[in-house]
């Protein structure tokens, strides 16, 4: 999470630096109780971002959403999206930004709770960026996997398992997993493979 590009993405936003903000998100994804959503899972993200910012209608809404998404994560809650959203636009209200956008940035943010269909162009990128690790390398993906696991390690085995399961099961169940054409070329028949294999191990 380079603190540079956060600068730079707040000149976009035609925001002030906040590098206290930066150093907010910092501290939160580098929680002891983290494996998986840590700062390199949001750098990967804007990684991916990187290589889609033309399929966009707003990237820098986009990647805001990105740095936020998963920035309040307590593995034993059910809000964390909702919460991490309302960070988000509590930051970007303080700071003045149009209340459209908080309001887009808000929603880009709820929708990474994968569990409703994403309405816009936008959306639907940032689901595909926050899912492309189900398209990781097998060893990538296991790693991936093993840290999700040990983020519940609190869980006992045969609930984690079954709700797990369910879980995967859902994304395989889709027509398709990835709505962007760049990501599906790209990712969706290594996604189905590692679901497939991840299923079958549970």
């Amino acid at each position: 999470m380079d603190e540079n590009r956060w600068v730079a993405l707040m000149a976009q936003l035609g925001l002030q630096e906040s590098r206290d903000q930066w150093c907010a998100l910092q501290n939160a994804y580098a929680e002891k109780h983290r494996h998986y959503h840590t700062a390199e899972h949001i750098s990967a993200c804007l990684q991916h971002l990187d290589q889609v910012k033309h399929l966009a209608d707003n990237p820098a809404e986009i990647e805001v959403a990105l740095w936020f998404h998963d920035a309040i994560y307590k593995p034993r809650s059910s809000t964390n999206e909702l919460d991490s959203a309302n960070w988000c636009s509590d930051f970007l209200q303080a700071n003045n930004l149009d209340p459209s956008a908080i309001t887009r940035i808000h929603q880009l943010i709820i929708i990474t709770c994968h569990n409703a269909v994403p309405a816009t162009n936008d959306e639907q990128l940032l689901v595909d960026i926050d899912l492309a690790i189900l398209g990781a390398p097998e060893n990538v993906y296991w790693q991936f996997e093993g840290n999700v696991h040990k983020e519940y390690q609190w869980v006992p085995g045969f609930i984690f398992r079954a709700k797990r399961k369910e879980i995967l099961q859902g994304f395989l169940q889709r027509e398709r997993i990835y709505y962007h054409d760049y990501f599906f070329e790209r990712l969706e028949v290594q996604t189905r493979l590692n679901l497939q294999a991840a299923i079958a191990r549970l």
